[in-house]
């Protein structure tokens, strides 16, 4: 089986001892070297083949963003894994390198990030391999952990079809559910960037990432946006023309009634090993709003947003998911195509336009055209 070759770039000894060591216990891992900062790395990454960096993005010399940007340059193809500090900077910085270009991020151990399967007596080397190790099963369908890692999705697709399929065109929901993971990020950018206020019903997204991430996302999307965006806050009603965000180690739920909906915030179990995770959202905005939810799994790892999609389709409500090809890690929306709880696959393009033609006042949407749905 091809080895994966990495290379560690961080200007702390420290922290490249600790991840060499933790890569070296991983099967099928070659660390073919290691970098005290930016501009070290680019040199090895144009000398040698390497399929991942691991990069630190505060370092002397050529920081981590600037790495990004140099690469896009020379167009190396690597995968990128960032180390990102616990901070609102780390948070701001992360994001932007997920923009540039960067695959996805692990925050460096210590993080009250809600994983559960981190233990606090863990020595560093095993901790960061606890958070490794789950983002390269997902960046390469090869690993040979991925079977230990990822929940398989095991299922026989019959020719009867268990959901029937809605129409599109004519569906008009009155909440909008989102569930995300790896790729996530850039993926929201792009689509929320074109959205159109005002908003006719409220947006709730899951995106798994720990504290001060999503708080600095939300603005971040607020920016872009120009609608009001922010992290849900238990208790409060949910709006039109607000998109509402999971708070880091908080599941986000929809409670009250269709009449007055309110935003749940609880600190319940992890649900597929995460929290926020994107079933309780889905499963409790299926039985508020039923055959006027509209549910969307866009790309990330493992099967979360699964049993969530299944409950909506139960109630009534439609399921969209990203098209594989534009998907980071087709995890999430792969498991909801096995089971097929889902009515279209669509192009993160499509899902924009959908998006604006579902959220429009009739006055502002009368003449848009519905997409033509990819299969």
């Amino acid at each position: 089986m091809k080895s994966i070759r990495v290379l560690i770039a961080d200007d702390s000894v420290v922290y490249r001892s600790n991840i060499k060591a933790a890569l070296q216990s991983l099967q099928q891992i070659e660390v073919v070297g290691v970098a005290s900062n930016g501009r070290l790395a680019l040199q090895r990454l144009m000398q040698r083949n390497i399929d991942l960096l691991i990069l630190d993005l505060e370092m002397p010399e050529m920081s981590g963003l600037e790495t990004l940007k140099e690469m896009a340059a020379n167009k190396i193809q690597c995968k990128v894994l960032v180390f990102s500090s616990v901070s609102k900077f780390g948070a701001e910085i992360t994001l932007e390198a997920l923009r540039l270009g960067a695959s996805d991020f692990v925050a460096k151990p210590g993080a009250k990030d809600g994983d559960q399967s981190m233990e606090p007596h863990d020595p560093p080397d095993v901790k960061i391999r606890k958070l490794i190790e789950p983002k390269i099963a997902a960046l390469f369908p090869d690993y040979a952990g991925k079977a230990q890692i990822q929940e398989s999705v095991s299922v026989v697709n019959n020719k009867t079809e268990k959901y029937s399929k809605l129409d599109i065109q004519t569906f008009k929901p009155s909440v909008i559910v989102i569930g995300a993971s790896t790729g996530g990020p850039s993926m929201l950018e792009k689509v929320f960037s074109q959205l159109k206020s005002p908003l006719s019903c409220p947006i709730l997204v899951v995106q798994h990432m720990p504290p001060i991430f999503t708080a600095t996302f939300a603005e971040r999307l607020q920016k872009i946006t120009g609608i009001v965006t922010r992290e849900g806050q238990h208790g409060e009603p949910l709006l039109p023309d607000r998109i509402y965000l999971a708070p880091g180690n908080f599941h986000m739920q929809i409670a009250g009634t269709v009449e007055k909906p309110v935003i749940e915030i609880n600190q319940n179990p992890a649900v597929q090993m995460v929290r926020p995770a994107v079933d309780p959202l889905f499963k409790s905005a299926a039985a508020i709003f039923g055959n006027k939810c509209l549910g969307l799994v866009l790309t990330g790892m493992g099967a979360d947003g699964r049993s969530g999609s299944e409950e909506i389709k139960k109630g009534g409500g439609l399921v969209l998911i990203q098209d594989q090809a534009s998907c980071v890690v087709f995890g999430m929306p792969g498991a909801v195509k096995a089971v097929g709880a889902y009515d279209e696959i669509l192009t993160p393009d499509q899902i924009a336009e959908l998006l604006n033609n579902k959220t429009s006042s009739p006055s502002t949407s009368k003449n848009q055209s519905y997409i033509t749905p990819s299969y």
